[in-house]
């Protein structure tokens, strides 16, 4: 393996020539390849600009990006991955805030059992729990429709909204709910005014975090999918079997560029206010 050195150096024994110390030496690929990962992810979003389909630059187009908001299918898939991907958001959302509000409000036989339940769906293998589903939903006599993609991404993204609000009221001041008591307020408006305010950065993750795993899912989907309800990750690894396609580059190119938006909104959103 090649190998490079860092600063500092020091002579050898015996006053021989200098040499590097070799508790500074570090493999190139604990450092060099992660450093280049930037780049060659900007060489894939310029391949989207490429006038024909292939690896050698003849011009500069936006031919790839025309076809592709032309292309119905891609577009059907997409607004099938949004809009599945905002209610399982949604569901997945309220369900991880109420169920980490009542095992942190109450304690009853089960609670160490339902914490350890909460963790499966983040630790089992996807195909698993695909099959399961598909099992499950034969079993029950359900068509495969946008309501079972909705139920299974629901099942393996609510217990990481849930875990992330689970720290959060780790921190919290048991006092802030009683002040709010003391001062007339029911508990649900003690909920609703205090508690909810305080644990918004968690919801906010929570609910960003599921949507985009959601948006993601192959694995899981293709198993619990139907024929109408096709999302954009089976759209684009069919087109990928047959070959490539530019259009896809530009897809690429597309994401990048809305999570880079996504990333500095996020950001943007967790700096205080000027009044704060």
């Amino acid at each position: 393996m090649i190998r490079v050195s860092w600063l500092p150096i020091r002579p050898a024994p015996g006053g021989g020539a200098y040499r590097t110390d070799p508790r500074w030496s570090v493999g190139w690929a604990e450092v060099g390849q992660p450093s280049c990962l930037p780049f060659f992810i900007f060489r894939l979003s310029c391949w989207s600009f490429f006038p024909k389909s292939g690896f050698h630059w003849e011009g500069f187009t936006f031919k790839w990006y025309q076809e592709l908001f032309h292309n119905k299918v891609l577009l059907h898939a997409f607004g099938n991955s949004l809009l599945i991907g905002t209610f399982s958001t949604l569901l997945a959302t309220a369900l991880g805030t109420l169920g980490a509000w009542m095992l942190y409000r109450f304690r009853f036989s089960i609670h160490r059992t339902l914490e350890a339940f909460i963790f499966v769906p983040m630790i089992m293998p996807e195909i698993l729990m695909g099959v399961s589903l598909l099992v499950l939903f034969v079993i029950l006599n359900f068509p495969l429709s946008y309501l079972t993609v909705i139920i299974a991404h629901v099942t393996f993204t609510f217990p990481f909204v849930l875990v992330g609000m689970q720290a959060r009221l780790q921190g919290m001041d048991p006092s802030l709910e009683e002040a709010a008591m003391d001062l007339g307020a029911t508990p649900w408006q003690a909920f609703y005014k205090v508690i909810l305010p305080y644990l918004m950065p968690a919801i906010a993750s929570g609910a960003l975090l599921a949507f985009s795993l959601s948006l993601d899912d192959y694995i899981v989907t293709v198993f619990v999918t139907g024929a109408e309800s096709q999302t954009l990750p089976l759209k684009v690894y069919g087109m990928v079997r047959v070959g490539l396609n530019p259009q896809l580059n530009a897809l690429s190119a597309l994401g990048i560029v809305l999570t880079i938006i996504l990333v500095f909104a996020s950001e943007r959103l967790k700096q205080p206010g000027k009044g704060d």
